[in-house]
């Protein structure tokens, strides 16, 4: 994936896995959560001899964002752990406990704080840890010792549809709530199967060009920005709202695949001679090729199904 940093794990010669209770604890799954830029430093290390140490004890793959793209709305950057759930809690508890030693250091305390782990979920699978009548969340808490807060959805960030589960605890308490958190997010199928599409907000929504694209004719406007190339295309203003989709769900798609920033002009904010809303795309080359590709191919199925 082009918007992240990864480093591919090594060999282990030196673990052996505990056998695992169901066929669940060896269920690809993931789990995603937020740092800051400087702690995103410490986990990553020295020309990334951090990271694949830690990849190489835990089996488990890390990726985090890069610098300076953010969980909307923070200035906090995303680490996901995939792999088993024995190889994701095992990475993750090397990178707590790093995280929280270095912490502890600083503070000079003998008492160990409560600390706070947020973690990134999709608004889709919360409803499995909260439970019905909240019953879930409330048997996590009292067994964990943690307090769980999950916050609601931000509207602010059109298309956004993760939600962050906080976690308060002290170490021990917080791996707790992640072991009953994360058996309960694999059990969800479709949780599963995101590990594919992690967690690439493109810069854009960081500034609020989180968008559409649309393409009905190939526009100029190569314009060369830090950031990479700009291109600008059309697409009629009937079929901008079949583009976005549902809750801006193909245009998450599409900028989660490409790594490309979208932006579409207002309405009433033509292409000149034209009724074809403006639709600006920066990134690399290969970025805005493969968003052109795929905007063309919304735009051309709407076209097809209006000629049926």
């Amino acid at each position: 994936m082009e918007s992240t940093e990864s480093y591919p794990p090594e060999e282990l010669t030196n673990r052996s896995p505990e056998p695992s209770e169901d066929d669940s604890a060896e269920k690809p799954t993931h789990i995603r959560f937020l740092v800051s830029n400087a702690a995103a430093g410490s986990v990553i290390g020295k020309g990334g001899s951090t990271i694949t140490d830690f990849q190489a004890k835990s089996g488990a793959r890390i990726q985090l964002s890069r610098n300076q793209e953010f969980f909307p709305g923070t200035t906090d950057r995303i680490i996901m752990i995939s792999g088993s759930i024995k190889e994701v809690v095992n990475g993750l508890e090397l990178i707590l406990d790093k995280l929280h030693s270095e912490l502890h250091a600083e503070e000079g305390s003998d008492v160990e704080p409560r600390r706070r782990l947020r973690l990134v979920v999709p608004n889709s699978s919360c409803g499995g840890i909260i439970g019905k009548g909240g019953a879930t969340i409330k048997s996590f808490i009292e067994e964990s010792k943690a307090g769980i807060k999950i916050s609601p959805l931000d509207n602010t960030f059109y298309g956004l549809s993760d939600r962050l589960v906080t976690l308060s605890g002290t170490f021990e308490e917080q791996m707790r709530a992640v072991d009953l958190i994360l058996a309960k997010l694999t059990e969800d199928d479709h949780y599963s199967q995101n590990v594919h599409s992690p967690y690439s907000y493109a810069a854009g929504y960081n500034s609020a060009n989180y968008a559409h694209n649309g393409s009905g004719g190939r526009y100029q406007n190569h314009q060369k920005e830090e950031a990479g190339s700009t291109v600008t295309i059309g697409v009629s203003d009937e079929h901008i709202g079949l583009v976005l989709g549902r809750g801006g769900r193909n245009i998450m798609e599409i900028t989660q695949m490409t790594g490309a920033r979208i932006k579409i002009s207002d309405r009433g904010d033509f292409m000149s001679g034209t009724t074809d809303r403006k639709v600006t795309i920066t990134g690399s080359q290969r970025a805005i090729q493969q968003a052109e590709t795929m905007i063309k191919q919304k735009v051309d199925s709407a076209s097809e199904r209006e000629t049926e």
